[in-house]
């Protein structure tokens, strides 16, 4: 598998510009800033990690680069998303529906709740190429080719299988392909190992990696787990509390975090060879996105805040080549510090990065 550190990344190429991407929810308690000023460059045959714990802003976040956020309760606030010479936002629902699936794709977290039980694998793969005006016969014979290409074998015996007659490494190859149909220049794929057995994780981590050598496509892949990322991602953005915290180089932000919320997710990871430890935690709970405390919102759970963490928000400021991050007292965090240099550990125990 290529690793990481190989892969063919055109750097001077971006794929895709995210640049201040706001994102509320209303509720009757008010409004809950879910993605907040949200700032990320994926390049063009990369694939970039973006990790946090849950309700961090991770899935809103590529949702809302795609537009598919629920009516009525979410709205995008402010930002752009330019892919190529167009800002998705500016562009009208019929215009973005002329994207969805052939400039950008998404592989949605849960397959049997993504497909539809009603239809056929056939119908819902090829669905996204008549809408576009495809011929019925060109329908079918790219359905099989990018069956095959996913790695479904006897594609033509599943075209008229529906979602439950099949496996969850199929289904969620199933996913793959539907999302893959229409060619896209980038693939959103939101925890696309969920649920799976760590012999498929694998399987589809792989898949991921050849199809974006094979292709040529980006890859925004959203995972809460960092073996994935170090077995997979070129680079990593680290979310909390609806905005990226850290974001750099894979084998630069596990060897060197800059940020102390990266380092309470690495701490916590159990490692080969320490025998029987008991794992950090990262103590208290994520903040209330409807009402952020002042100043950095991990402060309150913070071992090195101090009074001045409370006064100003801290901005993404280099810390090293590519690497960005936003604590005020990320000098203070050089190498060497408890998770410095740490191997993570990928679905099968190969360590990435």
């Amino acid at each position: 598998m290529t690793s990481p550190s190989t892969a063919p990344v055109l750097a001077d190429h971006p794929a895709l510009e995210v640049v201040g991407l706001t994102t509320f929810y209303e509720t009757r308690r008010g409004d809950v800033r879910a993605v907040d000023d949200v700032s990320l460059t994926v390049k063009r045959g990369e694939i970039f990690g973006l990790v946090g714990e849950s309700g961090s802003g991770k899935s809103t976040a590529i949702r809302s680069i795609i537009r598919l956020l629920p009516r009525g309760t979410a709205r995008i606030v402010a930002g752009s998303v330019r892919l190529g010479d167009m800002d998705l936002l500016r562009l009208s629902e019929s215009d973005m529906r002329r994207v969805r699936g052939v400039r950008i794709g998404m592989v949605f977290q849960d397959p049997m709740t993504s497909l539809n039980p009603v239809l056929t694998v056939g119908e819902q793969i090829g669905e996204a190429l008549r809408y576009h005006g495809a011929s019925r016969d060109r329908v079918r014979q790219r359905t099989l080719e990018v069956m095959s290409l996913v790695g479904i074998p006897e594609a033509s015996r599943r075209l008229g299988a529906h979602p439950h007659e099949l496996s969850g490494g199929l289904r969620q190859r199933v996913a793959i392909a539907m999302a893959l149909v229409g060619a896209p220049e980038v693939l959103l794929a939101d925890e696309p190992t969920t649920a799976l057995d760590v012999t498929i994780q694998d399987q589809i981590l792989k898949l991921l990696v050849s199809l974006r050598d094979e292709l040529g496509m980006s890859v925004i892949l959203v995972t809460h787990d960092l073996g994935v990322v170090a077995q997979t991602c070129q680079r990593v953005a680290v979310m909390y509390g609806g905005s990226i915290v850290e974001v750099g180089p894979v084998t630069t932000v596990f060897a060197d975090p800059a940020h102390p919320y990266t380092r309470g997710l690495l701490a916590s990871l159990p490692r080969m060879g320490e025998g029987r430890r008991r794992l950090r935690v990262i103590s208290g709970s994520p903040p209330d996105l409807r009402a952020l405390p002042s100043g950095c919102a991990f402060r309150d759970r913070c071992p090195l805040a101090i009074a001045a963490c409370a006064e100003i928000r801290p901005p993404l400021e280099v810390h090293g080549p590519d690497h960005l991050t936003a604590c005020i007292r990320h000098r203070e965090l050089g190498r060497g510090g408890p998770t410095a240099g740490a191997r993570i550990e990928g679905p099968e125990g190969g360590a990435g990065g």
